[in-house]
């Protein structure tokens, strides 16, 4: 074996987002963008000579083939250790359990998470810090800039690792280590969870109906609660990993994850169903024949957390993305604890975390997690609405209903507009930025503006700023109309928009109206403000959820 100098010159595109650098299999592939990005995030970390780096991922297509070469240049660059999930397989949460528990100096999660995977389809990579959470802005930026600069990058020259057998093998002086994906993962959910109560729930009949979705999270749900807890065999489906998800589309919400709906709607369907996305983070909570949203979960968690053995001393305080409703704002008054909103991306939470200002964080887009881990996931919140149903002995729709008696109910939805032009969408949000300063006031379709900005937030803990982060439309009762643009696709010539709806209703008289019908009203001011049919084209949202 020896290390190698490879001359190489910057590839444009190379920014990572808010979840790491994205793109298609095809450019991933492509001669020397891969090792090109690596070396520009170990030229950013400087010297990492001596240090334990985690690696995984979802198991998606080219995810074996990378490997191979992250652990070669990892070699080159003077790494003592690597803990490699095995199959190369990691969730997104248990790569920064690993990361916490093991001392790692960080962690690579190759993973696009919740978009399509296949040859045709997506790959990513992400490096998580040494708290487990997702790289800072100011650290992503300077990866970046490093990709715009680099001309050579280092490897080794060492055969393929078998990535399946447990145990240690060496490149040059590096040791990697394969290790069973699940077992320090689940070792963690059992400090934080009532796993008897859980069991007996199980044993006194409850059936239930996790969905994989041929996503990492399948491993981990079928040795947990099949094999630990004893859920019925069978309760988890789809629950093998594979290359392309199975042709489907690992984003857990009630139009990708239609065969677990159909299942729960039956008149015999399971009393309580989930599903996971592509990299285990994300999660969607389902009763028989009833939804539950996110920002619904995140409140009702947050009010009941001290069910759970882990959260028996109560919450510092929750966290919420900016979109995702005031739900959990509401529980956070009752509690008499902080509620802070941040801009979408779970490492704004980080800070917040470490600094022990919060416990519980959410946001809307089916994530939601505590200070277990520095990401959001997806198991733990099954596990936690587990618990849940094993303390209050209710059904999933007793308990969401039970809260909103309590605390009243926020409509919410989002309307997502799919493969945007780009240049269509900056100048739909720059027009309605031209609106703001002039919206205050006004009288909109029943409602009247109280509120109209660009979000902007300064991290109470580090003072960073960020700004743009969602332009925002509240009205004097509270009722929202937020718009964005997202930057988690691959196709650099399109966005995704996104529009947010909310409407608070105290009485319970009013909680059983369909959602769309409740905020109606909203959507037609939405319409009025934005113009998205007239400056996109499109008749209707892409997805409604």
């Amino acid at each position: 074996m020896a290390i190698q100098i490879i001359n190489t010159a910057p590839v444009a595109g190379q920014r990572p987002g808010t979840s790491g650098l994205r793109k298609k299999v095809a450019v991933f592939s492509a001669p020397q963008y891969l090792e090109n990005f690596v070396q520009s995030v170990f030229d950013t970390l400087s010297d990492c000579r001596g240090q334990t780096l985690v690696l995984g991922g979802d198991g998606r297509y080219y995810n074996r083939a990378a490997i191979q070469t992250v652990l070669r240049m990892a070699a080159a660059h003077g790494y003592a250790r690597v803990l490699l999930g095995q199959g190369g397989i990691l969730s997104t949460p248990a790569v920064s359990c690993v990361i916490r528990k093991h001392g790692a100096s960080g962690g690579l999660i190759l993973s696009a998470s919740h978009n399509p995977g296949g040859p045709d389809g997506d790959f990513g990579i992400k490096y998580n810090i040494a708290n487990g959470g997702p790289a800072p802005e100011k650290v992503t930026e300077a990866m970046f800039a490093r990709t715009q600069t680099i001309t050579e990058y280092r490897i080794s020259d060492a055969a393929d690792i078998d990535l399946d057998t447990l145990g240690v093998v060496r490149i040059e002086q590096m040791t990697v280590e394969v290790i069973d994906p699940v077992l320090d993962y689940a070792e963690l959910m059992q400090q934080l969870f009532d796993f008897d109560a859980i069991r007996a729930l199980f044993a006194g009949g409850l059936r239930i109906c996790f969905d994989g979705m041929h996503a990492v999270s399948g491993p981990y749900a079928t040795a947990i609660l099949e094999g630990m807890l004893g859920a019925p065999k069978g309760s988890v489906i789809n629950g093998v990993p594979l290359e392309d998800f199975g042709g489907g589309h690992p984003d857990p919400n009630p139009v990708n994850a239609q065969e677990l709906i159909a299942i729960m709607a039956a008149d015999d369907g399971p009393d309580f169903g989930a599903a996971s996305d592509g990299d285990g983070d994300r999660n969607m909570i389902v009763g028989r024949r009833f939804d539950v949203t996110p920002s619904d979960s995140l409140a009702i968690l947050a009010a009941n957390a001290t069910v759970a053995p882990g959260y028996r001393a109560g919450l510092k305080g929750i966290a919420r993305s900016m979109p995702t409703s005031g739900a959990a704002d509401r529980v956070a008054s009752a509690l008499d604890i902080p509620c802070y909103e941040t801009p979408t991306g779970w490492k704004f939470f980080g800070t917040l975390l470490d600094a022990g200002l919060a416990t519980l964080c959410g946001e809307e887009s089916y994530g939601t997690g505590s200070n277990h881990v520095r990401e959001k996931d997806g198991l733990w919140a099954v596990l936690f609405w587990l618990n849940l149903l094993a303390e209050k002995k209710q059904s999933v729709e007793e308990i969401v209903r039970a809260h909103w008696a309590t605390h009243g109910r926020n409509y919410y939805s989002r309307h997502d507009y799919e493969d945007i032009d780009s240049a269509g969408a900056a100048q739909l949000m720059d027009a309605v930025r031209g609106q703001l300063a002039a919206l205050p006031g006004q009288a909109l379709g029943g409602y009247t503006v109280a509120l109209a900005d660009d979000f902007s937030y300064t991290d109470p803990v580090d003072g960073s700023l960020a700004t743009q982060q969602g332009i925002r439309i509240i009205m004097t009762d509270g009722a929202r109309i937020v718009l964005r643009l997202s930057g988690t696709g691959t196709e650099g010539a399109t966005l995704r928009l996104r529009l947010y709806l909310e409407r608070y209703a105290a009485d319970p008289a009013q909680h059983d109206l369909p959602t769309q019908q409740a905020l109606a009203g909203l959507i037609a001011v939405a319409e009025t403000v934005a113009q998205i049919r007239a400056r996109t084209g499109r008749d209707g949202p892409t997805v409604t959820t």
